[in-house]
């Protein structure tokens, strides 16, 4: 009898972890949930696997969003002046970083800005402003120009006005802005950590009165505060059950002048686990590279569309993102293509 000498990939320790990607990614293919120990086992991915990690989550994202990128630009309508001590934000009441302070800026420059992210190729407007909440003046400004710059631009319209009553959130409704953004940040359990001056519940609730308004929700996160790896599982899984349509996910941007400059230690890694993980955790939501990816992820920046399908093509809130033209040339190395609005 000749006994074969031939190795069985299986008995590979290498190939054992790329064989428990692939096994997860298709059970999920196959309408399955993970569980929470399997995404905290993602998090604790070797380096040396984070290749086959990002191949098995590209079979879940190729299925859903095919090889489309979808990008955003993002208008700081209102900057400074806000109210909330959320530590992580250059605008906040306790910050002294020296970022630009003004009100709800005029029609035309909000029309000039929807313009520019038309030319950009954006499918979505953000227009955001620092409060803990739109006054009165500034939920009619967002009412009297929404319908304009759809009726002129052809643009889906997301608003990040910060904490929502149902009340606003059918005035936004009713006047065409198509999703609201309201970030949870973290997870219920670290978010007194990161902000006093309101709860988690209260993020919840805002998201809440957005869906049942009508709206889509888009919600997501900032990894590199100081929480725990059960910390960002918790949020993937609440972002999840909440029916979040959109998760931009963030990587600390550590500011001076805020309470946590300095803190972040992310390796580019460590960004390209979490985007996979809630790849996992939420397979048909659109997953946003967002703020921080040019810091932290550096060159790596194109493996992590492998997961995730969306940008903002431009700069952030009070930092700068690469040139626009960076972003078309890796969407356009990796085979991917932009889509377009569909207002």
């Amino acid at each position: 009898m000749t006994v074969s000498t031939a190795t069985n990939h299986t008995s590979d320790p290498v190939s054992l972890g790329r064989d428990r990607y692939q096994a997860m990614a298709d059970r999920v293919l196959g309408g399955e949930s993970i569980s929470r120990d399997e995404a905290l086992s993602i998090l604790k991915t070797p380096d040396d696997e984070v290749l086959d990690l990002l191949s098995a989550g590209f079979r879940i994202r190729q299925k859903h969003f095919g090889k489309t990128v979808q990008l955003y630009f993002l208008m700081n309508a209102k900057s400074g002046l806000c109210p909330e001590d959320c530590h992580y934000c250059s605008q906040s009441k306790i910050s002294t970083a020296p970022v630009p302070k003004y009100n709800i800026l005029k029609r035309d420059d909000l029309m000039e800005a929807a313009r520019l992210a038309a030319e950009r190729g954006a499918k979505t407007y953000c227009l955001v402003i620092s409060a803990r909440g739109p006054n009165e003046r500034e939920l009619s400004a967002v009412e009297q120009i929404v319908p304009e710059i759809k009726e002129k631009y052809n643009l889906d319209i997301c608003a990040c006005l910060g904490l929502l009553s149902r009340e606003q959130a059918d005035r936004l409704k009713a006047c065409g802005v198509d999703r609201v953004n309201h970030n949870l940040n973290t997870s219920e359990d670290h978010y007194a950590d990161i902000c006093t001056t309101h709860t988690y519940a209260d993020r919840v609730d805002t998201l809440r009165n957005v869906r049942d308004a009508g709206m889509e929700m888009c919600s997501g996160g900032i990894i590199g505060m100081g929480e725990t790896h059960d910390d960002v599982v918790s949020m993937a899984f609440d972002l999840r059950d909440l029916g979040v349509q959109s998760i931009p996910l963030n990587f600390l941007n550590a500011i001076e002048g805020t309470p946590l400059q300095g803190n972040s230690d992310l390796s580019p890694q460590d960004c390209l686990r979490a985007l996979a993980m809630f790849r996992f955790v939420a397979p048909d939501r659109e997953l946003r590279i967002s703020g921080g990816r040019e810091l932290h992820l550096r060159s790596l920046q194109p493996l992590g569309l492998y997961v995730a399908n969306s940008l903002f093509v431009g700069d952030y809130l009070t930092t700068k993102g690469q040139a626009p033209e960076a972003d078309y040339d890796m969407i356009r190395d990796l085979g991917f293509e932009v889509t377009k609005s569909t207002c």
